[in-house]
């Protein structure tokens, strides 16, 4: 079964295990469409932050993924400013505490204007709260959807579990999820997940794709990179786009930024990806059922 339909003309790949091309972009539920390498800018901060969004551009990046908690928006509005609105694929995260109706329209509009946009490509759950109901937290992003404030809707954090229980409600509710932000890398293949929110047609997103450099420790994607003159991130990044998962890896080096951009000129084998899978699933550096 196809993981998502992809954009760019490839042609949809049916009843194959990895996918041999990737394109640079995935096709959303919403009927958007989302690079599928990113900017992560988790810890970004001030000029640097500035800076580092500016030469990313300038590389090729096109999709920033921020969020609330992480204090950067500003930066990234600024670093953004000018620049065809329509050419850039822009995340943002609402935090749990602020869930409930109100919070969630006066966090995104008070993002918008910090990012200096009038809309979000993307605006996710951030963590879930079981505090606050989960209808009255969709009703806020179904408006936001319907005034086309915001073009997707998603999640992140969500187990399988957790999307069993809330898909019916948002469904029921005639809003989409397009999208599960979640940690996933070498070191933590979450396996199940992937292919439910493939089944569900979710497109999930890897945050810490290179589990914060831990993984790298990891030496035989040394030895696979060998194949293909390719660095150990540069494997690992195509083992994740060939599961049809979006990347969005942090860095500010502008040699980082070239070399995880770098990965559309090879293909990893059914039998390496298989190997890197291998790795197993217990190098979790958060865990989501603690949140």
């Amino acid at each position: 079964m196809n993981r998502f339909e992809l954009s760019c003309n490839i042609i949809k790949v049916h009843n194959m295990k990895h996918l041999k091309e990737v394109a640079a972009e995935v096709k959303l539920k919403s009927g958007f469409s989302m690079p599928i390498i990113g900017l992560g800018t988790w810890q970004l901060k001030g000029n640097e932050c500035v800076g580092t969004i500016k030469t990313a551009f300038q590389l090729g990046y096109r999709h920033f993924d921020t969020a609330i908690s992480y204090g950067n928006e500003e930066e990234i509005g600024k670093a953004l400013g000018g620049v065809d609105r329509e050419s850039i694929f822009i995340t943002s995260k609402v935090p749990p505490i602020d869930l409930k109706y109100e919070d969630v329209i006066t966090s995104c509009r008070q993002s918008l204007e910090r990012l200096k946009t009038n809309y979000l490509d993307l605006l996710l759950i951030h963590w879930p709260n079981d505090e606050i109901p989960i209808k009255n937290t969709f009703s806020a992003f179904k408006k936001l959807v319907d005034q086309k404030i915001i073009r997707s809707f998603g999640v992140s954090n969500y187990t399988i579990e957790r999307l069993e229980t809330e898909l019916p409600i948002a469904k029921d509710m005639g809003l989409v999820i397009s999208a599960n932000q979640v940690e996933y890398h070498p070191g933590l293949n979450q396996e199940d997940l992937l292919d439910y929110c493939v089944n569900k047609d979710i497109a999930l997103v890897a945050y810490s794709p290179l589990g914060r450099g831990d993984i790298l420790a990891e030496s035989v994607l040394g030895e696979i990179g060998q194949n293909y003159s390719k660095t150990k991130v540069q494997v690992s990044l195509r083992w994740l786009t060939q599961k049809g998962i979006v990347a969005i890896p942090k860095s500010s080096s502008k040699q980082h930024l070239k070399e995880n951009l770098d990965i559309f000129d090879f293909s990893l084998t059914d039998e390496e990806i298989e190997i890197i899978d291998d790795l197993g699933n217990s190098q979790r550096l958060i865990n989501p059922e603690l949140f």
